[in-house]
């Protein structure tokens, strides 16, 4: 059983089926040399993360006297030599609609095909896949309302089947396998997934899990307000797969209240984002979904960029999400919309941009989900909004946090500002430089740039195209 980002013992649809059909089955686990070695950063919260949910798997095998193997190697290599080592009959593992995962695995069922190993894949990640959910003329949907849809009446209609790992677990194979790599032999170090108190593994999503369920029904009203604790905190164990998402479902689809309901839709978008992955493949190359929008003449300010990337840019809803990224590897999803609307549609800049920053900077980075969203917000993607929508940062800040109660945690400068001033403090900065609490300038930035120009220029840029 070779798992990947499936981080679990539980509720998974390849090591169910590795486990009922055969008699020994082997657990290993890959940090892949192609994948790791194009990390920027050697203080990577998703290594760390990873790392710390292997440990907890090791743990749990060990306490019915398996172990996991994990190597530090090209896969290509690594799984046939496992497969020949303990004379494997075959291959067990979950599908990974990623680009350089699907053909990495397209190559690794060949490679262990010449040694005689039938390969075996499993949906796991989504509740339907590729082309599972297809419109009345077969074709793949591109907006999400009618995607949705079908989806919701499949889902109620098939239901859910989790899958039973627990019953079989005398057939995991009983192997003495060295400890884990540690961090630094991977060539990483310590991040601050520990300062921050993240759970992790299996444990960790189900801690996370069961709280968010005690504030379920409330998800609706509290979601969009990033001050409140109202979303899930889920989206980095939905990455790795230390939690089942057909179990996320089940909790939704029972619990049946408008709160539940919202969250189902957020998982079904989930869905929805893996399957344009799949059936539009080009945009794994940096292509817009729309092609006409490729020609966009983008100014791409580089003062501009590093501004909103270091949060500097002198709006402080901006501001404070870039730090919570740059601080915590995690945005609100309503700061996600903000702040890459702002970039593309205030300042300018290519969403690819922003896109390639979150991509380092996210501890939850999920390819379909993060390319999804920032094509939407530049209005280049399916089910896009439309071009000439375009977020005041100033009007977002003072509806979804009116208090500034998310600001002042990641600016602590502007704690002395009283709820209105602290929106928009270059304003009243103006009206009084004297009396005002803070120093603009110099313990804060004035605003780089004015939204209603910048809303006219790029309303021309668009139109441009």
């Amino acid at each position: 059983m070779w798992f990947r980002r499936d981080l679990r013992l539980h509720d998974n649809a390849a090591l169910h089926s590795a486990l009922s059909q055969s008699d020994n089955v082997f657990c290993v686990f890959i940090f892949d040399i192609n994948i790791l070695d194009n990390l920027k950063s050697k203080e990577d919260q998703r290594i760390e993360f990873i790392w710390e949910a292997l440990k907890e798997m090791k743990t749990s095998l060990n306490s019915i006297k398996s172990d996991i193997i994990v190597m530090h190697a090209n896969p290509m290599e690594a799984i046939p030599a496992i497969l020949n080592k303990y004379n494997c009959e075959a291959l067990f593992f979950n599908k990974d609609y990623e680009s350089y995962a699907a053909k990495r695995d397209g190559d690794v069922m060949g490679c262990v095909s010449k040694l005689g190993v039938e390969s075996y894949q499993f949906k796991d990640t989504v509740l339907f896949e590729e082309k599972e959910i297809l419109s009345q003329s077969d074709k793949p949907y591109t907006v999400f309302s009618p995607y949705k849809n079908n989806h919701l009446n499949r889902l109620y209609q098939d239901g859910i089947i989790q899958h039973d790992c627990e019953s079989n677990k005398k057939k995991f194979a009983v192997v003495e396998a060295e400890e884990i790599p540690s961090l630094e032999s991977l060539g990483f170090k310590k991040t601050n997934l520990d300062r921050l108190k993240i759970p992790t593994g299996s444990s960790g999503g189900k801690y996370l899990l069961l709280d968010f369920e005690k504030r379920i029904d409330h998800y609706k009203q509290r979601r969009d307000y990033p001050g409140k604790k109202g979303v899930s905190y889920l989206s980095v164990h939905n990455r790795f797969g230390t939690i089942s998402i057909r179990e996320q479902a089940l909790i939704a689809m029972n619990k049946q209240s408008e709160g539940s309901l919202v969250w189902l839709n957020e998982l079904v978008w989930r869905d929805f984002y893996f399957q344009i992955l799949s059936n539009f493949p080009y945009i794994n190359d940096g292509a817009s979904f729309k092609p006409q929008f490729d020609q966009i003449p983008f100014e791409n300010n580089i003062q501009f960029f590093e501004a909103w990337k270091s949060g500097q840019t002198g709006f402080p809803i901006i501001d404070a999400a870039m730090h919570q990224l740059n601080q915590t590897g995690f945005m609100h999803n309503r700061l996600r919309m903000i702040v890459a609307s702002f970039l593309v549609k205030d300042l300018l800049v290519d969403w690819r941009w922003g896109e390639a920053y979150f991509s380092e900077k996210l501890i939850d980075f999920d390819f379909s989900a993060n390319n999804g969203g920032w094509q939407w917000a530049a209005s280049t993607g399916c089910d896009a909004q439309p071009w000439f929508r375009i977020f005041n940062p100033l009007l977002q800040s003072e509806k979804f946090d009116p208090e500034g109660l998310f600001i002042k945690k990641y600016l602590p400068q502007l704690k002395p500002l009283d709820s209105k001033q602290i929106h928009r403090p270059h304003f009243f900065y103006e009206k009084d430089p004297d009396t005002f609490k803070v120093n603009l300038g110099k313990d804060y930035p004035f605003p780089i740039v004015d939204h209603a120009i910048q809303r006219k220029k790029a309303l021309l840029m668009y139109q441009a195209t």
